[in-house]
C-alpha cells in the first residue's frame, strides 16, 4: 500500500468517527455556515502574482517543516503580503493540521481560504463550510468521476469553489466538468513524492481556458512562476518555501515583490 492509499484508508476511519460524534445538522448550525464566501478564482484572475500561500506544519515526504508558528500570525502575515488566498491543511495524522487551524485563520483574515484535505465524503464539505472555508480541494487520484461530480456539485450548492487536483492526463480527462472552478496540476507524484514542473507544462494545453489553471508543489523560484505563466497558469500554490522560514508572511511579501 502506497502512502496515498494509507492516508485515504485512515481518512475513511476518521470521517466515520466524526460522523458518529457530530451530525451534519449540528455543523449546519455553525455561525459560519451562512457566511458569504469569497472567490479565490476571481482573486487569481485579477492578480499579478497568483500566489496561494499554504500553512503546513509537516508532511509525509519532508517530516517536520515548521511546528512553532501560530496560525493566526501566519494568516495575517500572508494577507499583508498580498497573497490571493491561503491553503490550510486540516489533516492531523500526516500533516499536523486541524479544523481548528481553519477557524483560527478565518477569524484572522478576510481573504479566501482553501481547506486542503483528502476529501472522500460529502460530510467533509459540510465541515469545510461550517469552519469558514471558501474553497475545497478535490484530488482526482483518490476519486472516481461520479464522486468528483457529486462533491463538486454539492460544493457549488454550498457556495464553495472547487480546486480539482490532477497528476496526469488520465486524471485530467475524467475530471473536466462545469462544476469545477480551478484545475490544479500537482507537480509532486503522490506515490513517489518526486517533483517536476514538466507535469504542469505538459498538461497545460489539455486544460480548457474556462478554468483557472493552478500549478502546485515544487515551486520555489520566481523564474518558475514566470515560466509557468507562459503556459497559461494564473495560480501557484506555495507552502514549504514560505513555511521553512521564521516569518512566512515576510517571505511571501519578498517573493511577490520580485515577481
Amino acid at each position: 500500500m502506497n502512502i496515498l492509499d494509507q492516508i485515504v484508508a485512515d481518512k475513511r476511519k476518521e470521517v466515520d468517527l466524526k460522523k458518529s460524534l457530530i451530525p451534519k445538522s449540528q455543523l449546519e448550525k455553525s455561525v459560519l455556515f451562512g457566511r458569504q464566501t469569497v472567490s479565490l478564482a476571481d482573486a487569481l484572475r485579477l492578480s499579478k502574482s497568483g500566489i496561494i500561500a499554504e500553512h503546513k506544519r509537516r508532511s509525509p515526504s519532508k517530516s517536520v517543516i515548521n511546528q512553532s508558528l501560530n496560525v493566526q500570525d501566519v494568516a495575517e502575515g500572508y494577507e499583508k503580503a498580498g497573497v490571493c488566498g491561503m491553503s490550510v491543511l486540516t489533516d492531523g495524522k500526516y500533516f499536523g493540521g486541524s479544523l481548528d487551524d481553519l477557524i483560527v485563520a478565518r477569524a484572522a483574515v478576510e481573504m479566501p481560504l482553501l481547506r486542503k484535505e483528502f476529501i472522500i465524503d460529502e460530510y467533509q464539505l459540510i465541515e469545510a463550510k461550517s469552519y469558514g472555508a471558501d474553497v475545497i480541494l478535490l484530488i482526482a487520484a483518490i476519486l472516481d468521476k461520479e464522486e468528483i461530480k457529486g462533491f463538486s456539485e454539492l460544493a457549488k450548492s454550498l457556495q464553495l469553489e472547487v480546486l480539482l487536483e490532477v497528476h496526469n492526463e488520465e486524471e485530467l480527462q475524467k475530471s473536466i466538468m462545469p462544476s469545477l472552478d480551478m484545475l490544479g496540476v500537482n507537480n509532486r507524484n503522490l506515490k513517489t513524492f518526486e517533483v517536476s514542473l514538466e507535469i504542469s507544462k505538459s498538461l497545460s494545453k489539455l486544460i480548457p481556458d474556462d478554468f483557472v489553471k493552478v500549478s502546485e508543489s515544487g515551486i520555489s523560484a520566481m523564474d518558475s512562476i514566470k515560466d509557468l505563466k507562459t503556459y497559461g497558469y494564473q495560480g501557484f500554490l506555495i507552502g514549504e518555501n514560505f513555511m521553512r522560514t521564521t516569518d512566512p508572511g515576510e517571505a511571501a511579501r519578498t517573493f511577490i515583490n520580485y515577481i
